[in-house]
């Protein structure tokens, strides 16, 4: 077997740039380059050679997170050779694995979409405050534009962006599908005088949400529902989603997707933010078996194609993937820089597995949409229930970048 693995190791150490070093267990290393390596992955237990010869790079991953292996130096480096090597391919076990998983832990059924999010979600909101932004708590990709310092300011970034796309207005009403930790619809009450329905089925986080809009006294402007994202029960001006679609799963894409419509007045407007792919490739493994189960990265033509079937105009479309490289970055680095404290909440939850578990993901999911090889990308689609006309859509899109006091005071002579 650990013939196997090293034929695994060197065929990826030719493909790549990156110098690194494995050491085997029983003794002899390899190495890809003759300069000093920027990680070395140590092989501790032979048990991990079977793995990696059946499973490929899972087979890696896993014996990692039960520390047959380690990998010392940089993980992001590490990942970054996986995906250039062409290592992070999946073979016909893993394709095996992957189907099932999806079968099994299909978001058709209400009740399993619900485990699947609280898998994820309900980890804690102590947990998540430790590396998200302050105070918004925003779980999804922030917006780096040009002068942006701070994860907090990208994060403000991207709620302004958001709500600049879909011409938020005074008094309007708006649903916030996948309102998290409530970041967008405290911002856009506070900044545009909207009233916002959060969609969310992680109940820790409803409860969250809704002891935060008590102590705020905001009862009359902002409420969340504890429920699937397709309980679309009545229509508002304007349909935000950050982050739902890539929960969907192959088989609810389309319900999904027409619940958005059925969210969204005749005439509205609606933001889909989503990670999905350019062309049509499986959803990785790794990530659907230890962090999101039941997820599905979508097609950005799955996406079109379902706007359009659900009676929606696709007015717009962004392509921030380099984006979400530089909040992962943030993410993993506030991870890395809290861990003591993380763990400290819960040891037996926040174990060293767990850790090593979720250093990959963020690092690993950095690496990828930093990949010039990737094909997974960051999507918002400004989308319309029926065709926009002059009259309720501008007919360039130079009003998202006008300075701020002129998106102001076009705003006040509006509601004048």
């Amino acid at each position: 077997m650990r013939n196997l693995a090293e034929t695994f190791v060197r065929r990826a150490g030719a493909r790549t740039r990156v110098p690194f070093a494995v050491r085997f267990a029983g003794g002899g290393e390899y190495r890809n380059r003759d300069e000093a390596p920027a990680f070395t992955v140590v092989f501790h237990r032979a048990a991990a050679y079977a793995r990696v010869a059946a499973f490929g790079h899972i087979g890696l991953l896993e014996s990692y997170f039960d520390g047959q292996v380690d990998i010392d130096g940089s993980l992001a480096a590490a990942m970054a050779v996986g995906m250039e090597s062409g290592a992070a391919s999946n073979n016909l076990l893993v394709g095996v694995r992957n189907r099932w998983h999806e079968v099994r832990f299909s978001n058709r059924d209400w009740a399993q979409a619900k485990k699947n999010a609280e898998f994820h979600y309900a980890l804690g909101t102590e947990f998540y405050r430790y590396w998200l932004d302050d105070p918004h708590m925003m779980y999804t990709c922030a917006y780096w534009k040009e002068g942006t310092k701070t994860l907090e300011e990208a994060q403000r970034n991207k709620i302004e962006h958001v709500a600049h796309k879909v011409r938020l207005q005074p008094g309007e009403s708006v649903v916030d599908i996948g309102s998290g930790f409530g970041g967008f619809m405290f911002h856009a009450q506070s900044r545009y005088g909207v009233k916002v329905t959060g969609i969310n089925n992680t109940t820790s986080q409803v409860e969250m949400v809704r002891a935060e809009i008590a102590r705020r006294g905001l009862g009359h402007s902002l409420e969340v529902i504890d429920t699937d994202f397709r309980d679309a029960r009545r229509e508002y001006d304007k349909v935000v989603s950050i982050g739902t679609l890539e929960h969907a799963g192959r088989d609810a894409l389309e319900e999904v997707v027409r619940a958005h419509a059925a969210f969204l007045k005749p005439g509205g407007l609606g933001m889909l933010h989503f990670i999905g792919h350019v062309g049509h490739f499986q959803t990785e493994f790794f990530i659907r078996k230890h962090v999101f189960p039941g997820g599905w990265i979508p097609s950005l033509a799955h996406a079109i194609a379902a706007l359009e079937r659900a009676g929606c105009e696709v007015v717009d479309i962004e392509n921030l993937r380099r984006h979400y490289a530089l909040t992962l970055d943030a993410w993993g680095e506030r991870f890395d820089r809290n861990w003591d404290r993380i763990r400290a909440l819960d040891p037996k939850k926040f174990d060293e597995r767990f850790r090593r578990v979720w250093r990959v993901y963020l690092y690993g999911c950095a690496e990828m949409f930093r990949s010039p090889k990737g094909y997974t990308h960051l999507f918002q689609i400004v989308f319309s229930k029926g065709n926009i006309t002059r009259e309720n859509y501008p007919m360039s899109r130079g009003f998202l970048y006008e300075p701020p006091a002129r998106r102001e005071d076009a705003g006040a002579q509006r509601a004048a």
